[in-house]
């Protein structure tokens, strides 16, 4: 019964890969790789490794060798996204439209070239924006995002996978961000690269060469996949809160964006603009039913002294949402006033 179960999956996975649109030596690899099991069945020996052979092709089929989408290169458009998503910052703004007026520039020269510019690399304080800005690049462009966080990797191998002769093993980082973007050039996003464990450094830091050099990402190899992706149609971004720990080389691929604290100013009017709107429309909570006494912002950017970020003050509008909500769905009244004298009801 066990053979003819595995008769039936060694078929399953030739339909699989026949129906995939996939290059063609590594359709041969694959082949190869089911002809041996299907062997192996034949004669009665050990099929310890089907597993591995499935999740493979599994793995195989299911990455976006030749799928992409589209690129939106309407600088007005894009100035429009950013501006909808983001208040003040405008030296940030202009300089992520220049960065796109140079690739809308080199698409109209060559329509086949890929990406010839550095990775953006925002730096700054937690809450300054920088990973709200990658996602405003993702959006300009109408490309998928991705994110990929960087204070979770200890070692080389999360980033490029593990050779699949262990069962245990699977693909790194990159490879599971195309599967869930399914095209080839989404805008991946490296966050908090500072944040790399200080023993593994020095070998993620050389991974990160490869990935961000022209002349090395068209022949990545994931050691799980054993085949090599071209990443050149990807759009890479990065984040940190400083550069200290990030090496020369690897910050001589990027373009760093400094990116400066929020005047209390700023705050407000974000906080008024864009967090509160958003939390109120999370919870289901009606523009009727709550209100912020404008004397109050003043006091609420600055809860816990000088930040350079919004976190804080993003903490304590989501905080205040929901007890509003609370509040509402348990019949405490039907609208809610919040200043300064009741403030500390809804912290």
């Amino acid at each position: 019964m066990d053979g003819q179960n595995n008769l039936s999956q060694l078929i399953r996975l030739k339909q699989k890969l026949q129906s995939a649109q996939l290059p063609a030596n590594l359709v041969q690899r694959a082949q190869e790789q089911i002809d041996r099991a299907e062997l192996a069945l034949k004669y009665g020996g050990n099929l310890s490794h089907m597993d591995v052979v499935e999740k493979y092709i599994d793995w195989i089929v299911s990455l976006p060798w030749y799928a992409e989408t589209s690129d939106q290169l309407d600088m007005v458009q894009a100035k429009k996204i950013l501006d909808k998503n983001h208040y003040g910052l405008e030296k940030v703004k202009t300089k992520l439209l220049e960065y796109l007026s140079v690739y809308k520039m080199q698409k109209e020269k060559n329509q086949d070239a890929n990406l010839r510019i550095r990775p953006l690399f925002f730096v700054g304080l937690a809450g300054t924006g920088k990973t709200t800005f990658a996602i405003s690049v993702a959006e300009a462009l109408g490309r998928r995002f991705v994110r990929i966080p960087f204070g979770g990797l200890s070692s080389a191998g999360n980033l490029r996978g593990h050779a699949k002769t262990n069962p245990e093993a699977q693909p790194g980082v990159i490879m599971k961000a195309l599967k869930d973007a399914q095209v080839r050039n989404p805008v991946i996003l490296l966050d908090e690269l500072d944040r790399i464990v200080p023993e593994s450094r020095a070998e993620i830091m050389g991974v990160l060469l490869e990935l961000l050099d022209p002349a090395q990402n068209i022949q990545f190899t994931d050691y799980f996949i054993d085949f090599p992706f071209d990443l050149s149609h990807v759009l890479f971004l990065a984040t940190a809160n400083n550069t200290q720990t990030i090496s020369p080389p690897v910050l001589d691929r990027m373009e760093l964006i400094q990116m400066p604290s929020y005047s209390d100013e700023e705050k407000i009017e974000i906080g008024k603009r864009f967090i509160l709107p958003k939390y109120m429309q999370y919870a289901g909570v009606d523009p009727k039913q709550l209100t912020v006494d404008d004397a109050l912002w003043s006091v609420m950017v600055r809860p816990l002294g000088f930040e350079p970020g919004i976190r804080s003050l993003e903490r304590l509008i989501e905080t205040m949402v929901r007890k509003v909500a609370y509040k509402l769905v348990t019949g405490q009244g039907t609208s809610f006033f919040i200043n300064e004298s009741n403030l500390r009801e809804f912290k």
